[in-house]
């Protein structure tokens, strides 16, 4: 059995899910290091006990300590938890590699396919520390705004590892009385609902960019689970992952929450604006533009139906624009659900 221990929890990335993760963990009485990439960031941090850039209002406890030190953040830690965007993860996980131990247990809170490599983010972590050992890492994921978690609200989602023991003991370290964790063996299952939901919840929000009503969302959101669904099968998880927390519960939250940042590049894209300028006057990442490009090159190389996904690429890269993109999904070849 795996051993608990009052070690401190490191946390890299310090953007909103970072640092609602940190302060989570903080009001559970666990000592917690962050890492934060922006020197500036840990100075305002560590002033205010404020994070005005990505999670402005929430109070930081006094027991989280920032740093832009990868030494000092992860000597002594025994829990890893990864929160960065999925696009620089590889790039920061390489930079953590001179401080970190065999023992210590990594958690992805990244949610993303690489583009190029089309690894899942857990993928991603072990291929980048499996020269040095062979890590043992789990996912998270769920239904979860940032500035919720952080206020305490009632939250649920996922932890995945192929290791029941590994999954077992995060979710006994990591839970509260307030951040409820379900075990799950699916990794694969829970992350690919974790990436591809992001692409569809850009799709929602093109819907009611374009003026269309509740009708046209539901059909689209619908339809969007069972390409999630398939593709997940597709590379080996499980069908039922995908109508859990993982699934269908941060599907619906990404695709309908006002918070959602995939949801508001959607709207942007219905409401005409280009890609380039919604991007540009966004500080945090919508992971679904980046993802949908590795979601269809997954799904093509996997011979997998994704129609939905194909269209918000075409959208999203190829200046589709998305009332030709609506139109060409509803004239496609009438079948069978």
């Amino acid at each position: 059995m795996l051993n608990t221990m009052n070690s401190p929890i490191a946390i890299i990335g310090a953007g909103g899910w970072g640092t609602a993760l940190a302060i989570t963990m903080a009001g559970a009485g666990r000592e917690v290091r962050l890492w934060a990439y922006e020197s500036y960031l840990v100075e305002t941090i560590a002033a205010t006990r404020e994070n005005p850039l990505y999670l402005p209002s929430a109070r930081i406890p006094e027991t989280v300590r920032v740093s832009n030190a990868m030494p000092e953040v992860l000597h002594g830690a025994q829990i890893v938890i990864v929160a960065v965007p999925s696009h620089v993860l590889r790039s920061v996980v390489s930079g953590m590699l001179p401080c970190l131990e065999p023992g210590m247990f990594f958690v992805s809170a990244a949610k993303g396919i690489e583009n190029g490599t089309l690894m899942r983010m857990s993928e991603v972590v072990a291929d980048v520390i499996g020269p040095v050992f062979t890590p043992q890492v789990a996912a998270i994921s769920g239904p979860t705004f940032a500035p919720e978690v952080a206020r305490g609200e009632p939250t649920a989602l996922v932890v995945a590892a192929a290791s029941e023991q590994l999954r077992v003991f995060l979710q006994k370290e990591m839970s509260t009385p307030r951040f409820r964790l379900y075990t799950n063996a699916d990794i694969v299952g829970v992350e690919i609902g974790a990436a591809v939901k992001n692409v569809i919840a850009i799709a929602a929000g093109v819907v009611e960019g374009l003026g269309l009503g509740s009708n046209t969302t539901a059909a689209l959101i619908t339809r969007g689970l069972v390409e999630i669904t398939r593709l997940a099968v597709a590379c080996g998880g499980r069908r039922e992952t995908l109508f859990g927390l993982a699934g269908l519960g941060d599907l619906a939250l990404t695709s309908y929450g006002t918070l959602s940042r995939n949801r508001r590049v959607g709207v942007a894209l219905g409401r005409g604006q280009k890609i380039d300028e919604i991007i540009a006057s966004m500080r945090m990442v919508a992971e679904g533009v980046k993802t949908a490009k590795s979601t269809v090159e997954l799904a093509r190389k996997l011979s997998v139906e994704m129609p939905i996904a194909e269209k918000m690429y075409s959208v999203l890269h190829e200046g589709l624009k998305p009332q030709d993109a609506i139109d060409d999904l509803m004239e496609r070849r009438l079948k069978e659900e």
